[in-house]
């Protein structure tokens, strides 16, 4: 199979191209910026926001793109809102390729879409696109408007997963972008203070490993026809609360943490915790690392690395 990821240097998509290269399929990626943990992935270097459809690869028949390049920071796009409509701009750009080239997109959405913070779980058809709660979510539903938009109007076939704090091997470039579980475990490990925003906020993390093989599962089932134009939910079904994350981390790294809480920022969900029973029924999904598994094994990744002492 012939693959196409963008953001193919970002923490899922590292994680997804090399299980493709893995099990053998042929994967180019695209970034604007080099892959820092592998050269095992062929990585076209340019900007999506400035692409033009003939300026992505055309060497081979992509069998499917997978579309996760963003800017990802919720509060940084609060900050800066023009990186929003990039996101925007990026799905466009991709979408047109794949309408050209009559290739079918898998898109990587968010959680962020549901914009009520409230709803303690979530279903696919519950995405409010009337009210965004930030920039970042208004580029994601804007997005996955279009993705509709192209199905109806081209045919274009398509998946959208909703994605859900995905963490694991890969997402401690904090000199790049400031994940909350490895500046967590770096704080603790360091002894230094820890700031959270949010003591209530109740999350549904996603071990990597978990999400990559549902977009694998996603891939396989696009491209034979099995599975195409639905939007699920894929977390690990379950809530856990930053306070949770602190404790496990202090454990996992024998460290008392020294913890200062404060209100969520501006654009944050503070409850959100994912049906996963779509995923399930249509591609026979299911995650199999809890947060209190998965976290000390981030922490001993982390140590492998030399990121954390």
């Amino acid at each position: 199979m012939n693959v196409l990821v963008t953001g193919s240097s970002g923490q899922i998509g590292t994680n997804l191209a090399l299980a493709l290269l893995d099990r053998g399929d042929h994967v180019d990626g695209i970034d604007c910026r080099p892959n820092t943990w592998t050269d095992r992935i062929p990585t076209h270097r340019f900007d999506l926001t400035r692409a033009r459809p003939e300026d992505l690869p055309s060497s081979v028949r992509y069998d499917v793109v997978v579309h996760l390049a963003a800017h990802a920071k919720v509060f940084e796009l609060v900050e800066n809102p023009g990186r929003a409509m990039e996101n925007i701009e990026m799905a466009f750009r991709v979408l047109e390729y794949c309408r050209i080239h009559r290739v079918p997109i898998i898109f990587g959405s968010s959680r962020e879409v549901y914009g009520d913070i409230h709803r303690h779980v979530t279903e696919e058809d519950q995405a409010d696109f009337v009210v965004a709660e930030s920039p970042y979510s208004a580029s994601k539903i804007a997005a996955e408007a279009l993705i509709y938009s192209y199905r109806r109007c081209y045919d274009l076939p398509f998946l959208v997963f909703r994605f859900s704090n995905v963490y694991g091997r890969y997402d401690s470039d904090l000199d790049r972008l400031e994940r909350v579980i490895p500046l967590f475990a770096r704080a603790i490990a360091e002894g230094r203070p820890l700031t959270v925003y949010g003591r209530e906020k109740v999350l549904d993390f996603t071990f990597v490993d978990d999400c990559t093989d549902g977009i694998l599962r996603g891939i396989d089932a696009l491209v034979a026809g099995r599975v195409r134009d639905e939007t699920i939910n894929l977390a690990y079904g379950q809530g856990n609360t930053l306070v949770d994350v602190v404790n496990i981390l202090s454990l996992a790294l024998n460290r008392e943490a020294k913890v200062r809480y404060e209100p969520s920022r501006p654009g944050e969900v503070t409850r959100y915790v994912a049906d996963i029973r779509k995923a399930r029924e249509l591609l026979d999904y299911s995650p199999q690392t809890p947060l209190s598994a998965g976290l000390p094994r981030e922490v001993a990744w982390q140590r492998q690395i030399g990121a954390l002492k």
